[in-house]
């Protein structure tokens, strides 16, 4: 309440001496009249001295507001004298009063004694202003119509208080006046109040009505924008409201209408980029107009659900300790040496970089030899979750993109659906089998893997059926397969090969004691007081019932003793069985693998060649032999056209160095030639070498593998540690390889070539110095006296044998 005491009645008398009201959160103006509360002990005895003297009373205000009991100290020194109108108490022991302003007072000093606070006053006494410049003619004018634009601008200002500024022709009450109404803190009113030149405070006060001005404009603005948001919000509710009503009459939509909340919420969670939570929202708003029962609102809410509950922003946290890491590859492999220091190599720069893209791995090796456990393994190193993918045979493109959403019966292509699967965003993703893709008139798959194996390509892969891009760039992918020949090379180019050899028979009984026999024991339900293989018994599994580059028949073999010995515990038989090499047949019959007769002795017409095969590393047996005919060819065995290529090439040079060998001139012309490869049923396809027998043995314990030009140089061949490991099954002590394959030897371990005497050449004459025994001297009867001369036996023909 304001009001302004008429100028005709004098003021009143101020006394010296006059109790004081603390006063929180306001400071009084003179000529104010404004009710209060008072509650404290103190100031309400304060109240009654003043209302018993003369009804005067001084009204200062607290520094500290929560200061329950100020004293002389707590207060400001300048104040308002008032006059107390009127007084009421309240049942709950307070007082309420009516207060009007004198005037202004300066406290001189605090009186002790008394149980309120009193003090001795000075009245402040304004100077008069006796003619009003055009500054403060100015002033008041804005200070005028600033008050009344805040009120137009929405504050609290009553019209009476309007009225009577705009009359008020003294610069000293009309800033009293404006700044009673303006929200001012303490400090602020104190410091105009203190304010004695009438002049001074009205230009305060008009700088402070312009920052309010400027307050209560942008309020407005904040204001206009909030009712236009709560009014389309409104309007919205409303025609929901009225949209479910009218669903409800219809019988229908209220089950949808719940899915679509629970979609919606889903989507928010879900850390969805913003290109993608445009799109869900977008389709949600369709959704929400569709009929629930119409077929495109069933192909609709399979996509959401799809959207809703993808890794968008899941992702697990990788085991950056390189420690433990290598620990984890070496309890679950052994070897393999290569593959643990790249996956440790790429740990040490994930430690040191946080973002980076995955490493793209790809491995090669024959059956067997543990590339998906391997896989397995990297994705428990790194804290990953693993994911599985098998390629082989596909041939349809859509099974990578997915098929577009308005196929009926369409979903997600199977790399979404395995990020689906892991439930973050980071897995390792093992594609298997990458070499056996096909492809046909529906697409080629290995074209579609390009983009999700492409790292400047993969952080925004679009799937078909999605329609938005999906970040794969945190997705360490693995690939295994057997072969890169028939892996398209824009695939392959895109991949880091590891190459995985066979096993050695030493990695064999190691890989056997640590994790194939602890496994199928635990598998059959048996332990160790039950079964035990010696290390002789698993060297005789090895090579008389497995010759393999890997280990799967080996397990196979394990897995059979075990079930035979699961049946005599399961029998009541708990005495323990020990696998000996004389108890390995018991159990797993006569042996699958016999020793090559071949072998036993050296033979003229055979030779000993090494092939590389998708299985690993093999020997091969190379049989020639000449018979009476036209010069014709024979070529017989599953072989390759290369091997057959070879074959011709091979003829080719024995026939271009007869005489050189002391071959008759006539003797391919009057001969048939028949080149055969026992065991046709393993297919085998490579470069060969070509050796020139004159009626000579080859070495039984010597193989060779090489490839030769017409004339006679020999190049290099591929697969070469495979073909060694080959050699060492077989119990081959010499090998014949190219000289260009040194830098190959060099980089093959010193343990596989532990006793096996390896010869470089690059000439076919040298191979033919290690391979062929000397010929058989000829053995001359001893003389008689009616001993007839004999004459020798004629020259055995030359026969040619290719390898």
């Amino acid at each position: 309440m304001t009001d302004e005491i008429r100028k005709d009645e004098e003021p009143a008398k101020i006394p010296e001496v006059l109790p004081v009201l603390p006063l929180r959160d306001i400071v009084i103006f003179p000529f104010m009249i404004v009710p209060l509360y008072v509650s404290r002990e103190r100031s309400i005895k304060a109240v009654d001295q003043a209302l018993a003297d003369n009804r005067m009373i001084l009204l200062v205000a607290q520094k500290r507001q929560d200061d329950e009991d100020p004293g002389p100290d707590d207060v400001y020194p300048v104040g308002t004298v008032a006059l107390i109108m009127r007084m009421l108490k309240l049942p709950d022991g307070r007082i309420r009063v009516l207060v009007q302003g004198i005037g202004r007072a300066r406290v001189l000093s605090f009186e002790e004694g008394h149980p309120h606070l009193q003090a001795r006053v000075e009245p402040v006494v304004e100077p008069e202003v006796k003619e009003k410049g055009l500054e403060v003619e100015a002033l008041m004018r804005n200070v005028k119509a600033a008050l009344e634009k805040s009120a137009n601008l929405g504050k609290p200002i009553s019209p009476e208080v309007i009225v009577i500024a705009t009359n008020m022709e003294e610069p000293g009450r009309l800033a009293d006046l404006t700044a009673s109404n303006l929200d001012l803190k303490v400090e602020g009113a104190q410091e105009i109040l203190e304010a004695v030149d009438p002049v001074e405070r009205l230009r305060k006060v008009h700088e402070l009505t312009a920052k309010e001005l400027e307050v209560l404009a942008m309020q407005q603005e904040i204001s206009s924008q909030a009712k236009g948001e709560m009014d389309r919000s409104q309007r919205e509710f409303f025609l929901r409201q009225q949209l479910k009503a009218i669903q409800s009459e219809l019988g229908e939509g209220n089950e949808l209408s719940e899915e679509i909340a629970q979609l919606r919420d889903k989507a928010h969670k879900a850390k969805m980029p913003k290109p993608v939570m445009e799109e869900v929202e977008r389709q949600l708003k369709k959704l929400e107009r569709m009929h629930p029962d119409s077929a495109e609102t069933a192909t609709l809410r399979n996509w959401l659900d799809w959207m809703v509950t993808l890794p968008w922003g899941k992702s697990t946290k990788d085991n950056l300790d390189l420690a433990e890491a290598q620990k984890i590859l070496d309890e679950d492999h052994y070897g393999l040496e290569k593959v643990k220091e790249r996956i440790v190599e790429y740990l040490a720069v994930r430690k040191l970089k946080d973002k980076m893209k995955g490493p793209l791995l790809c491995f090669v090796g024959p059956p067997g030899v543990g590339k998906t456990s391997l896989g397995k393994s990297i994705a428990r190193a790194l804290g990953r979750k693993f994911v599985r993918l098998s390629l082989g045979g596909v041939k349809d493109e859509a099974e990578i993109r997915g098929h577009r959403r308005t196929y009926v019966g369409s979903m997600p292509g199977r790399i979404v659906q395995g990020i689906h699967q892991a439930g973050s965003n980071n897995p390792v993703f093992m594609m298997d089998e990458v070499d056996k893709i096909g492809a046909d008139y529906r697409g080629d798959p290995s074209s579609a893997l390009l983009e999700v194996l492409d790292p400047e390509q993969n952080n925004s892969f679009r799937d078909h059926y999605l329609g938005v891009p999906f970040d794969l760039s945190n997705v360490m992918f693995i690939c295994t397969g057997n072969l890169t020949d028939t892996i398209q090379a824009a695939f392959l180019d895109r991949m880091e090969v590891i190459r995985l050899s066979g096993y050695t028979e030493e990695e064999k009984v190691e890989i056997a004691k640590r994790h194939l026999v602890p496994k199928q024991l635990e598998e059959h339900g048996i332990t160790p007081q039950n079964l035990v293989f010696t290390d002789k018994a698993l060297r005789a599994m090895i090579n008389s019932y497995t010759r393999e580059a890997g280990l799967r028949n080996l397990e196979r073999e394990i897995a059979s003793i075990a079930r035979k010995v699961a049946r005599r515990v399961a029998e009541g038989k708990a005495d323990i069985v020990r696998i000996t090499p004389g108890a390995v047949p018991k159990y797993l019959g006569a042996p699958k693998i016999l020793p090559d007769e071949i072998l036993k002795k050296d033979a003229v017409g055979i030779a000993l060649g090494l092939a590389w095969t998708a299985t690993g590393g093999d020997i091969m047996f190379i049989e020639a032999t000449a018979m009476k005919g036209k010069g014709r060819l024979t070529l017989t065995g599953h072989l390759g056209e290369v091997m057959k290529e070879s074959a011709q090439a091979a003829l080719s040079y024995a026939r271009s160095r007869a005489r050189q060998f002391g071959i008759r001139e006539d003797f391919f012309a009057t001969h048939d030639l028949h080149v055969h490869v026992p065991e046709g049923a393993i297919p085998k396809d490579g470069p060969s070498m070509l050796s020139v027998f004159t009626n000579r043995p080859v070495k039984r314990s010597l193989a060779m593998t090489g490839e030769i030009t017409l004339r006679g140089n020999v190049l290099p061949i591929g697969g070469l540690k495979e073909k060694i490991l080959a050699a060492r099954r077989a119990g081959i002590t010499t090998v014949v390889i190219p000289k260009l394959n040194r830098k190959e030897l060099d980089e093959i371990a010193p343990h596989l070539r532990r006793g096996l005497d390896i010869h470089l050449v690059d000439e076919v004459e040298e191979v033919l110095k290690l391979a062929l025994i000397p010929p058989l001297e000829v053995r001359v009867l001893p003389a008689g006296p009616k001993a007839p001369p004999k004459s020798l036996p004629p020259k055995a023909p030359v026969k040619p044998v290719v390898v």
